[in-house]
């Protein structure tokens, strides 16, 4: 969604979604992301659909119209209008309406979290899970594999996380099955995270040590990185021995990297030469 024109449409329709669930309760707004989640599914789907959406020669209010005669009955008026608002848009590619309705779909189910004071929960849920996938290769594979059916790695899914984690927080482990905004499985959880902490206004730290922090070092270093970044930080802490000692901390594309791991390969390099 990299172009002017297909912000204008999400922001149309994120503001339309607010306005229109101000008044519902976070099990109502969950269903509302459900079925607009449904929606992106169909999209995903249905190639020619997708197309015909986004057909420039076709008036706005025309490819809405064929949007609501298309879901009119099988979702709730709220979803149908969120997602012909963005139909509505323009588009520079039939690809960028799928990645903005999934967007769509993720920001609804994140407010419900929100509605629900659940949203630092989720956050945390979403990057544990995420270690627990790429400490576990067989896993990593499986859930990766695009190859299989994604039904059954769904399933596979929540019987691993049945009755462990919010409800919000398996629906979006399934959406990075899908590969949320194209990208794979692990990265698509990954952007998840992000997501969940740009919900919360929060920039995501992600550290890696040799053994767990204290809680006073957590705090230290928590605090130095919001001075930097302007704003709060939700720091991801993994504990890596292999490091040996030090800190390695990634921003977004800043990276830290403090660790003696890092300064024994300097050197390595420096005498190979």
């Amino acid at each position: 969604m990299a172009s002017s024109v297909s912000r204008e449409a999400y922001g149309e329709a994120t503001q339309q979604l607010a306005a229109n669930t101000v008044a519902l309760t976070a099990p109502q707004l969950a269903t509302v992301a459900d079925e607009i989640l449904s929606v992106a599914g169909l999209l995903r789907a249905q190639p020619r659909l997708r197309r015909a959406l986004t057909d420039p020669s076709r008036p706005g209010n025309e490819r809405a119209g064929l949007l609501k005669s298309i879901l009119g009955g099988k979702v709730s008026e709220i979803a149908v209008n969120a997602v012909a608002a963005l139909a509505a848009g323009r588009f520079s590619r039939p690809a960028d309406l799928l990645d903005a309705t999934e967007r769509l779909g993720v920001d609804a189910l994140l407010a419900s979290a929100d509605r629900d004071g659940k949203l630092p929960d989720v956050e945390d849920e979403l990057f544990r899970f995420g270690q627990i996938v790429s400490g576990d290769s067989g896993l990593a594979v499986t859930l990766s594999d695009g190859s299989a059916p994604l039904e059954r790695r769904v399933k596979l899914v929540q019987d691993l996380l049945k009755g462990k984690v919010h409800v919000a927080t398996g629906r979006l482990v399934e959406m990075a099955l899908t590969g949320f905004g194209g990208r794979g499985f692990e990265a698509s959880l990954a952007r998840l995270v992000e997501a969940t902490a740009e919900k919360r206004d929060r920039e995501v730290a992600y550290v890696t040590v040799a053994k767990p922090l204290t809680d006073a070092e957590e705090q230290a270093l928590g605090a130095k990185l919001a001075t930097i970044y302007g704003r709060q930080v939700s720091l991801k802490v993994d504990v890596e021995p292999a490091v040996i000692g030090g800190v390695s901390v990634r921003v977004g594309s800043d990276l830290y990297d403090g660790t003696i791991l890092r300064r024994l390969n300097a050197a390595k390099q420096a005498f190979a030469k």
